[in-house]
C-alpha cells in the first residue's frame, strides 16, 4: 500500500490533506478517487485513508483507521557514526532506516579521511535527510529518522554516553563482546551506537568514551568496514530486543 507523510497539524477532523511533493507523487501514482493508501504523521501513528479529491493545491483524503506505526521499534537507538569516505555515508542512512535507527549523526574522529566544513556538512545532510525519507517510507517507518552533523568528537561522546546502554565499538577491543553489552542492562529504552571511520579510532578517543562511561565494545574476530559496522550492531540490537 503506498505510504505518504504529513504533518500531525495536517491530520483534522478525520481528513488528511496532503500537499507539495507528496501530492504530486499521488499523481504519479495515479491514485484515484476512492483508493485507500497510508498516511503517517512522523509520530508513530498511521492513518488507512481513502481519497476523496485531488487538485493544484493537494488532495484530501478520509481517515477511515487510526494505528499505531507497526515498524516503530520499542528503542529508540542513535546510530553514530564517522566521517566515512564517499557515498558510504548514504548507505548507512539508509540501511539504518530500515533496520529501526531513530536518529542518525555523523561527527569528525582523529582518523577520519572525509572532513567536511560546516557549510560542506550541512549541504550533505540535506541529501542524508531525503534518503532517510524514502528509506522510511519504504520501510513502512511512523518517523523520518533524522540525520545530523556534530562537528566535535568530544560533543558526539557527551551525548552518546547519556543513552540507557551506551555502546562504543572498537576493533581493538578482545574482552567485552557485544553479546554481552546487550545483556549487561535492563530495562533501558534508549541505545547508543558509535562506530569509527575507515582507520577505526585513536587509543585517546577510546580512553575518553570510556572515561565516559560507554561500554568498549567489540563485534567479534572479523574487521568489518566503516559502512558494514553500525548496521552489523543494529541488527544484532533489534533482534536482540525483539525488533527485527
Amino acid at each position: 500500500m503506498p505510504r505518504f507523510f504529513v504533518a500531525a497539524s495536517n491530520v483534522l477532523g478525520g481528513i488528511a490533506y496532503i500537499d507539495g511533493k507528496d501530492a504530486e507523487h499521488l499523481k504519479v501514482l495515479r491514485i484515484r478517487s476512492g483508493e485507500v493508501f497510508t498516511v503517517c504523521d512522523g509520530k508513530g501513528r498511521d492513518y488507512v485513508c481513502r481519497l476523496k479529491s485531488a487538485g493544484a493545491d493537494g488532495a484530501e483524503a478520509e481517515i477511515l483507521e487510526t494505528l499505531p506505526s507497526a515498524g516503530e521499534p520499542s528503542i529508540f537507538c542513535t546510530v553514530y557514526a564517522a566521517f566515512p569516505k564517499a557515498e558510504k555515508a548514504e548507505a548507512i542512512v539508509q540501511k539504518a532506516v530500515e533496520l529501526g535507527a531513530s536518529k542518525i549523526v555523523f561527527f569528525p574522529s582523529l582518523r577520519c579521511v572525509s572532513r567536511p566544513d560546516e557549510a560542506s556538512a550541512l549541504k550533505k545532510c540535506q541529501r542524508w535527510r531525503k534518503i532517510s525519507e524514502e528509506a522510511a517510507k519504504q520501510s513502512g517507518r511512523g518517523i523520518i529518522p533524522d540525520v545530523l552533523v556534530n562537528l566535535s568528537f568530544e560533543k558526539t561522546i557527551a551525548e552518546a554516553s547519556k543513552a540507557g546502554l551506551p555502546l562504543f565499538f572498537y576493533e581493538a577491543e578482545t574482552d567485552y563482546a557485544l553479546k554481552e553489552a546487550l545483556e549487561s542492562r535492563e530495562g533501558y529504552s534508549s541505545v547508543s551506537v558509535v562506530t569509527g571511520s575507515e582507520g577505526g579510532f585513536e587509543t585517546s578517543e577510546v580512553g575518553l568514551a570510556r572515561a565516559q562511561g560507554m561500554l568498549i565494545t567489540s563485534m567479534g574476530k572479523r574487521i568489518l568496514r566503516c559502512e558494514t559496522a553500525p548496521i552489523c550492531a543494529l541488527s544484532a540490537l533489534m533482534l536482540h530486543t525483539g525488533n527485527l
